[in-house]
C-alpha cells in the first residue's frame, strides 16, 4: 500500500515548526506504525535528511512513549491501543496521514514528534507511591481486600503514564491520569493510610504543572490506550473532598 504522511518537523522547542509531507510507497499493512516511521526514516537518512524524532521503547503497549497525534486523534483510530500497537491494515491505501505531537502547554514540544511529559513524573513524585517498611513480604492473603477495590485497582493501575488523556481533552486535563494513581493505591489497605496526603499533594502538583480542569468531555476516557474509565476521577474527587473512606465502601 501506498500512504502520504504529513509530519510536523520542529528541531528545538524555541524553533518554529512546520509540516512537510513523505511518500510511503509499498508498505506492507502489516507493519505496525512505528514501524512505518522506521521505514520512512530509512528513506531519509539515505537522501541525507534528518529522519523524524519520534518517542519508543518497548513497542508492545506498555511504557507510553509512543505518544503522538494521528489524524487528530491520540494514539490514532483504533480504540484502547498505543500508537505502537497501530496497524497499516487500519488506513485506506492511499490515505494521507497527518502526525502531530502532544498539543498541552505542560508537554512542550522538545524535537518533531517528541514532548517533554517529566510534568507527569513530578506528579507521581509528588504522592504517587506507598510508603512501608522493607523487609519480608507479607503472606498474601493476611489483608482482605474486597473484590471491587480490587477490581477497580487494578483497572486503574493499568495506566502508562502516555499523555493521551491530556493531549485529547480540549483543556489539556491530568484529570483521568491523576485519578488512576491515585485510585490504584486508594482502594488498597495498603494505600489508605496515606490517602489524604496523598491526594492532596498530586492534585496540588498537577495545578502547579498548569494542566487545566475537567469539564466531563470525557475525551479522556475514549483516547486511554488501556480503556481506564472516568469513574476513577469521581473516586478521587470524593477522596479530595472526603478522604474518611474506609475499603470495601
Amino acid at each position: 500500500m501506498n500512504l502520504s504522511l504529513v509530519v510536523w518537523r520542529q528541531k528545538g522547542a524555541q524553533t518554529p515548526g512546520r509540516f512537510e509531507r513523505y511518500e510511503a510507497k509499498d508498505v506492507s499493512p502489516d507493519l505496525s506504525f512505528l514501524e512505518l516511521l522506521d521505514v520512512v526514516n530509512e528513506g531519509l537518512i539515505t537522501q541525507g535528511i534528518e529522519p523524524i524524532a519520534f518517542d519508543h521503547d518497548c513497542r508492545e503497549g506498555i511504557c507510553g512513549s509512543c505518544a503522538m497525534m494521528i489524524n487528530g486523534l491520540a494514539h490514532g483510530p483504533q480504540p484502547a491501543v498505543a500508537t505502537c500497537q497501530l496497524y497499516l491494515r487500519h488506513f485506506k491505501d492511499g490515505e494521507t496521514i497527518t502526525i502531530e505531537p502532544w498539543r498541552a502547554k505542560p508537554f512542550p514540544i522538545l524535537r518533531d514528534l517528541v514532548v517533554d511529559r517529566s510534568a507527569f513524573d513530578r506528579i507521581i513524585q509528588a504522592g504517587g507511591y506507598v510508603s512501608v517498611n522493607t523487609g519480608e513480604a507479607p503472606e498474601a492473603n493476611s489483608i482482605p481486600v474486597p473484590k471491587k477495590d480490587a477490581d477497580m485497582a487494578m483497572d486503574a493501575a493499568a495506566c502508562i503514564g502516555c499523555g493521551a488523556c491530556v493531549a485529547a481533552c480540549p483543556n489539556a486535563s491530568a484529570m483521568l491520569f491523576v485519578a488512576a494513581k491515585v485510585a490504584h493505591l486508594g482502594r488498597l489497605p495498603q494505600g489508605r493510610v496515606e490517602a489524604k496526603q496523598r491526594v492532596d499533594q498530586m492534585v496540588d502538583a498537577m495545578d502547579r504543572e498548569g494542566f487545566g480542569n475537567c469539564t466531563n468531555h470525557y475525551e479522556c476516557m475514549d483516547a486511554c490506550p488501556k480503556a481506564i474509565h472516568v469513574k476513577a476521577i469521581a473516586f478521587m474527587n470524593r477522596e479530595y473532598r472526603f478522604p474518611r473512606r474506609k475499603p470495601g465502601t
